[in-house]
């Protein structure tokens, strides 16, 4: 069975902002953690989720910058945590579960994006699947307990257009040979939406639901690993440096998240790949815009999706549902 792409009516889109799609939403009493929350995009989602009265987690890489970034929001705090590193991830979600407290929202925002090829932990992984997506199983899965022990809790996995460079590589995830930067971030982005479906399906028995977003196009730290010649030739900006106007705002790009992580519309839904605060459709083969709208089909796949994430579960070592 396909996942149900199908628009539910939001009345948001394409330039609307996270502050406007939690306006009239009570988070009160609600927590949520924000991976990458402390720069671009993830700063404006943590901005507008405190905004409607959450109080919100930040784990970092870099905990002494986020403190600083987060300074004048209130209803945050900071923990460290580095993606690349299993047992950073379990001490995180350790400390976060034995505190007691239940989870309301995961937001798996940190990223990496087109990294000249770079290899983490002890087996040497691929930096954008490792950090993209395998760190992101494996805090979902450290944080299961209290996430069930949510009310109805919501996990947010941030994909890309990126999905549609690369389906999963089964028979090389980890570029042994060969490697292409885009190639690898379309598979970690497409990894992400994949994660969404099954983690959709495993979960929604105890509550929790789980939904891909593509954020849009934004410029932020992301493109760090990106030249000026590069984005040019992209069409991302002109000779002059200014950014082409079909990019969104940071606050326009954290909308998308915010709203899959608090929509009353989304109540009963989940597994979803989702654009412009809306579910997305399915992308239209040969379309003009189908690599820029829409979903592909190899990224909302249930089989690929319940592949994937027994790979990823032998990879890290860790499985919430090993033991149903």
């Amino acid at each position: 069975m396909s996942t149900p792409q199908q628009p539910v009516g939001s009345g948001f889109g394409y330039r609307s902002t996270a502050a406007e799609v939690v306006d009239g939403v009570d988070l009160t009493g609600r927590l949520a953690i924000v991976t990458g929350g402390y720069s671009g995009l993830g700063l404006e989602t943590v901005r507008a989720l405190a905004g409607a009265g959450a109080q919100v987690v930040v784990p970092a890489r870099r905990p002494v910058a986020a403190q600083e970034a987060l300074a004048d929001i209130p209803g945050t705090e900071v923990d460290e945590l580095d993606l690349a590193d299993l047992l950073s991830v379990a001490a995180f979600a350790g400390r976060f579960v034995a505190s007691g407290r239940s989870l309301d929202i995961l937001i798996n925002n940190a990223a990496v994006m087109a990294c000249p090829e770079t290899r983490v932990g002890p087996d040497g992984w691929e930096a954008q699947l490792a950090t993209n997506h395998l760190g992101h199983f494996a805090l979902a899965a450290g944080l299961w307990p209290a996430l069930i022990a949510g009310n109805g809790a919501r996990v947010v996995a941030l994909s890309s257009t990126g999905h549609k460079l690369s389906a999963i590589r089964f028979d090389d995830l980890q570029f042994a040979t060969g490697y292409d930067k885009w190639q690898a971030y379309g598979q970690a982005k497409t990894a992400n939406s994949l994660f969404a479906v099954e983690l959709d399906a495993r979960g929604q028995a105890s509550g929790v639901r789980a939904f891909a977003v593509h954020p849009g196009g934004i410029m932020t730290p992301l493109q760090r690993h990106l030249g000026r010649e590069e984005m040019i030739a992209s069409g991302w900006m002109d000779s002059d440096g200014n950014v082409s106007e079909r990019f969104k705002t940071v606050e326009q790009g954290a909308a998308t998240s915010v709203w899959a992580a608090t929509a009353p519309r989304l109540q009963g839904l989940g597994g979803v790949y989702c654009e412009n605060c809306e579910v997305a459709e399915r992308t239209v083969p040969g379309a003009e815009d189908a690599r820029i709208r829409g979903v592909d089909a190899h990224a909302v796949d249930p089989d690929d999706a319940a592949r994937l994430w027994a790979v990823s579960a032998q990879l890290t070592g860790v499985d919430p549902f090993a033991a149903a």
